[in-house]
């Protein structure tokens, strides 16, 4: 299997840097089977059962981008330097991993102060990356860093624009509770609160779990036969409440629909024994064609790099030469790829499915 067979041309034009307004108002691109459907987000709840179950991560992107000064004294007197840094995970010992720009200008036990009351030492420099130690914790850090911090847009956002004011809320799902992700869970970005309540009356249920989002979800594939590739590890936790209502809708027949390539591989992670089971811990699971769904039923996600593990998911659950239809749909058709664009809801088959002459779903 190699990484060629995942790759597609993608014009630049696609590439969306600002969500659509509002949330809801995406597109949604609907695949069942080989059929492809055109749709918007708001009208999810034609194309879900009564008794569907949503799976929501509900982790909180922090705003992890800080820009700050090291000032350094010296024999010819006081020298200073712009330090870029961006919070990838917290430790044990209560320092950070953090991606340091340019980590070169910057010594082991030299401190950057990033506003008039957060700043941070350097401990230590190891593959890369700096291990920061702040001055605050707890709660005065929390709000510390979201006075200093820019929301850590991914790299092919970030180098059309800044990040800015609007990202802390438009790069933050509307469900965010348990801070901790470096990057949004993007499918979730397209629900608001209508769209939630439309799919209450439809009898759609909510399944909540949490996987920290961490940078390495852009890190690139860099082997040419993916199944050597190695993915990076990511803390989730789906408590004992939402294995057994997982549980409970597969017992009554209803479809689980994870919301995100965060929420599938957690689900899927937590049921490797072959059902769903309470789960805590890193999870370094690797989807591509030949996986074996356990739980999943159906995605709902956005439109991904090419080349990227989260191409080759998408391929596993609908199949290779189907998925590269699909984009070359959505290509053609306008939709908006990656974290801010457009939307798709793919389902890999049609079994049991009761569809009108358009293909949704009668009420």
């Amino acid at each position: 299997m190699k990484l060629s067979d995942f790759d597609f041309d993608l014009p630049e034009d696609r590439i969306a840097t600002r969500p659509a307004r509002p949330r809801s108002s995406a597109k949604l691109l609907v695949a069942e089977g080989d059929r492809i459907s055109d749709s918007v987000v708001s009208d999810l709840p034609d194309w879900l059962r009564p008794g569907d179950r949503l799976v929501l991560n509900d982790t909180k992107v922090i705003p992890a981008r800080l820009s700050g000064e090291r000032r350094r004294m010296g024999a010819e007197g006081e020298s200073s330097a712009r330090i870029e840094a961006t919070l990838l995970e917290p430790q044990a010992d209560g320092t950070w991993s953090a991606l340091v720009k340019p980590l070169k200008k910057l010594r082991e036990g030299e401190t950057v102060v990033f506003s008039s009351d957060l700043s941070a030492v350097l401990e230590a420099k190891a593959d890369g990356q700096g291990r920061l130690r702040f001055n605050l914790a707890g709660e005065a850090f929390d709000a510390a860093l979201s006075e200093a911090g820019a929301m850590p847009l991914p790299p092919y956002i970030a180098a059309r624009r800044p990040a800015d004011a609007r990202d802390k809320n438009d790069y933050q799902t509307v469900w965010a509770a348990r801070s901790g992700a470096v990057a949004a869970p993007t499918a979730s970005l397209h629900f608001d609160a209508p769209l939630l309540e439309a799919l209450m009356a439809r009898g759609v249920t909510f399944t909540h779990v949490t996987l920290h989002v961490g940078a390495g979800t852009f890190l690139p594939v860099k082997v040419e036969d993916v199944t050597t590739h190695r993915m990076h590890a990511e803390w989730g936790e789906v408590s004992a409440e939402a294995a057994a209502e997982i549980a409970a809708t597969k017992a009554s027949g209803g479809r689980v629909i994870p919301v995100g390539t965060t929420a599938l591989r957690l689900i899927e992670t937590a049921a490797q024994s072959g059902v769903i089971a309470p789960f805590e811990g890193d999870t370094d699971i690797f989807i591509y064609p030949g996986f074996e769904f356990r739980v999943t039923d159906a995605l709902m996600t956005n439109f991904h790099l090419p080349k990227s593990t989260l191409m080759m998911l998408v391929a596993a659950l609908m199949g290779r030469e189907r998925i590269l239809r699909i984009y070359d749909h959505a290509i053609a058709e306008g939709y908006r790829f990656f974290s801010y664009g457009d939307a798709s809801l793919l389902i890999p088959d049609m079994q049991g499915r009761n569809a009108t002459t358009d293909g949704r779903l009668s009420r």
